[in-house]
């Protein structure tokens, strides 16, 4: 039998609605946190979690 484990959020190390597999893995996952009211994007692999930066919008020159 596979172990269930919860998702914890990377900003506030509090616990998500997700609850995970030992063998899933996410990519491009955004999570949101209903603690700190959050949402980010994240890769998931063998309960590894790392965080997608994306850059910001950059502006229009005329």
């Amino acid at each position: 039998m596979e172990k269930i484990n919860w998702l914890y959020c990377p900003i506030c190390h509090k616990k998500t609605r997700i609850k995970m597999r030992d063998d899933t893995e996410l990519k491009n996952f955004p999570l949101f946190c209903p603690k700190c009211r959050q949402e980010i994007l994240i890769n998931v692999k063998q309960n590894i979690i790392t965080i997608i930066v994306e850059p910001d919008a950059k502006t229009q020159s005329q």
